[in-house]
């Protein structure tokens, strides 16, 4: 019995010798109990004294593996904000010692500047780029102390100044751009917001980023994003809270919520963020910007993290951000050139089509204001409605249109396509680190057993039938036939949507995106307020969003009658996030077929355009 116990002891031990952390002490103290082991003998009553010591020992190693784990998180976060803090302190000198020589330098006029007129002034020569990228740096530092919406200053953008020469035919040349933190720049790390991924830098740019610096642009700053990006809030444990260029007290939005608080406040002039579910553009909504997202494969993913690869029911798109349409249907043109083409062949090769932008033709318009599963807030309805009645007045055709089974496809589509696996690749990213409080109320329940998730919906069925659908969905598909019948459904979707589309016989639509911008820690407990964008992610539709006009007295007033659509703890909690809204940007969102991504982009210049002139 002795023989047998003292074998069950060493194995148990060797258990908790593989655990231990590779501290010497440690290893002494286990070399130390492993001697006794081996020569004890033992009556009945020393044996149940060792079980109980060796379980205490299994508890403290335990105990000591989570302190150190969770001191590494620790070391990590610092690391990365010390990263962070130094580059912000060189790029502060640096802008210094550049003002000191050169005091003629007027800044506050390239600020000015959009993007047409900073790219023709920098090709004539009458601006440099020294100039134009230094006065971007200090207004990049000012912003970012008040907003926090920049993860690292891209130094390397100083030595970029001495060969940006050599791209001076390029159609940015000379052009300060920020990127959003997963964007792949060399020697830097891809974050997502989570910790798991820090100290893991990036071997070589991301395609986009080497066809940006071909055309000439200068990469200079990465934003921030929420943690493991699928959430529109802008916060995560390593970096913090990004808030809103118009209200500190509001989110920037999300997930490229770092790009629009820093061209919102004026640091950025154009911006790469990507979009999954409205990541582009509901910050744009949030920050009174513009925003766009091609047709998923229009642009190179070459080098762009996500959290859960391999996903394919929802497509992601990397897009540009800015202050105006043009600046995105410019930038969409540079980035659609024979280098992008060369560095990734699944990128077909399809060159910007200026004519189609540039199109003066009469369009005939679809356009909703309520989607049938989110009711708009006042001021996202009125926006629709301004809109329809100066496209009309300029000679456009609109037509009412209403998207198809939209409490079908949230659950059914949308909820159990991205997170198909139940979401257990995402909760694997999340381990080893805080989750952040603006996730934490979004993920929660994804850690639920099936049978749970299951219980759950089924008694939620009866009274809140919009939660029961979504909380039964995320269990995922379950098995790989399951997902094969669900990627089925997903491209009979959009099958289905294009011929109500035709049947509609429209151009393009016109419709609400979410806003105005939310009150902190909201957007992790109403993700089904998404609706409005990621039905154009799953559909793969172009779609952009186009600043309007600004949240009335009169809209506040109507919210405190908002319902919803189903009046469930859903509609409640977005009554509540958009609260308080008073003087914040409304945005309307312009969506075309695919791969007709310029139609969709002469569509969001021609709304552009008659709300400048309306307000003349």
């Amino acid at each position: 019995m002795h023989t047998h116990f003292n074998t069950y002891l060493l194995s148990c031990y060797s258990e908790v010798r593989t655990r231990i952390c590779s501290n010497r002490t440690n290893m002494q103290a286990l070399q130390n109990i492993e001697q006794f082991i081996k020569g004890v003998k033992m009556d009945n009553w020393t044996a149940a004294l060792l079980t109980g010591a060796t379980c205490v020992v299994g508890s403290v190693v335990v105990l000591v593996k989570k302190i150190n784990s969770h001191r590494e998180t620790e070391d990590k976060i610092k690391r990365a904000r010390n990263r962070r803090e130094e580059s912000l302190q060189r790029a502060e000198q640096a802008v210094l010692r550049y003002k000191e020589s050169h005091p003629t330098t007027d800044s506050a006029f390239i600020l000015t500047l959009s993007l047409s007129e900073l790219t023709q002034q920098l090709k004539e020569g009458s601006l440099s780029p020294e100039d134009v990228l230094y006065s971007y740096m200090e207004k990049t530092l000012a912003v970012n102390k008040k907003l926090n919406c920049c993860t690292e200053v891209l130094l390397e953008s100083l030595d970029q100044l001495k060969t940006v020469g050599s791209n001076k035919d390029g159609l940015l040349y000379g052009v300060p751009v920020s990127i959003k933190d997963n964007i792949a720049f060399k020697n830097h790390d891809c974050s997502c917001g989570v910790i798991i991924n820090l100290d893991q830098p990036a071997e070589k740019d991301s395609v986009l980023v080497q066809v940006l610096k071909k055309q000439g642009a200068i990469p200079f700053v990465r934003t921030n994003l929420p943690q493991a990006l699928l959430n529109y809030d802008c916060s995560n444990p390593i970096y913090g809270q990004t808030v809103n260029p118009h209200n500190p007290q509001k989110t920037s939005g999300g997930s490229s919520g770092g790009e629009g608080a820093l061209i919102g406040g004026g640091g950025s002039l154009l911006g790469i963020g990507t979009d999954i579910g409205g990541s582009i553009r509901i910050p744009a909504s949030f920050c009174g910007i513009c925003g766009f997202k091609p047709t998923a494969g229009r642009l190179s993913l070459q080098g762009l993290h996500s959290v859960c690869r391999g996903q394919k029911s929802v497509s992601s798109s990397a897009g540009p951000m800015a202050r105006d349409v043009d600046s995105l249907a410019l930038c969409m043109q540079a980035l659609l050139c024979d280098h992008m083409f060369s560095l990734d062949p699944t990128v077909p090769p399809l060159p910007f089509n200026m004519e189609i932008y540039r199109s003066s033709r009469p369009l005939r318009i679809g356009y909703l204001e309520n989607d049938g599963y989110t009711q708009p807030s006042p001021s996202m309805a009125r926006g629709v409605r301004e809109v329809k009645a100066l496209l009309e007045q300029a000679g456009h055709t609109l037509v009412p249109y209403c998207p198809l089974k939209m409490d079908q496809i949230i659950p059914e589509l949308l909820i159990k396509g991205v997170l198909a696996d139940g979401a257990t690749t995402l909760l694997q990213k999340l381990k080893g680190g805080p989750v952040d409080p603006c996730l934490e109320p979004q993920v929660f329940p994804y850690g639920f057993p099936k049978w749970l998730k299951k219980t759950i919906s089924f008694l939620l069925k009866p009274v809140f039938p919009r939660v029961s659908a979504n909380i039964g969905a995320l269990s995922g598909v379950g098995s790989v036939p399951e997902l094969w019948k669900q990627h089925a459904a997903v491209e009979d979707y959009i099958h289905e949507t294009i011929a109500h589309w035709r049947s509609c016989k429209i151009d393009v639509l016109l419709c609400p995106v979410i806003g105005p911008a939310y009150n902190f820690l909201y957007c992790g407990k109403i993700a089904t307020a998404v609706s409005y964008t990621i039905l154009y992610n799953l559909l793969n539709f172009p779609a952009g969003v186009v600043t309007v006009s600004t949240v009335t007295a009169k809209d506040e007033e109507e919210l405190k009658h908002y319902k919803g659509c189903y009046q469930d703890m859903w509609d409640k909690l977005f009554k509540e996030a958009v609260a308080g809204g008073e003087g914040l940007p409304v945005a309307v969102q312009c969506v075309a077929l695919p791969w007709q991504d310029e139609l969709c982009l002469h569509f969001m210049k021609e709304v552009e355009q008659l709300v400048k002139q309306s307000k003349k």
